[in-house]
């Protein structure tokens, strides 16, 4: 039974990763077109947030991770975050 549980944990993991770098993606093409300033901030917010995404994904995979991964996973999430509040007041 752990086994299904774990490997639904996976898939869900892979398709949050997914969905997170979809949305960097479409940003992405959507600064290119336009060049804002706004879209830019919101390019490089929804990268950064899709990099929390994989550590996250890839720390849950350590059975015994060491609290320095765990700062390494936050700090994308506060990058990402900020650059998206940056996107929303410019």
């Amino acid at each position: 039974m752990n086994e299904i549980v774990d490997a639904v944990l996976m898939l869900m993991q892979m398709a949050v990763f997914a969905l997170s770098l979809g949305l960097t993606l479409i940003s992405f093409q959507s600064y290119t077109q336009t060049k804002s300033k706004r879209l830019e901030s919101a390019f490089i917010g929804f990268a950064f947030l899709s990099m929390g995404v994989g550590l996250t994904t890839i720390n849950s995979q350590l059975s015994s991770a060491p609290t320095l991964f765990y700062v390494a996973e936050t700090v994308p999430f506060i990058v990402g975050f900020g650059m998206l509040y940056l996107s929303l007041y410019r």
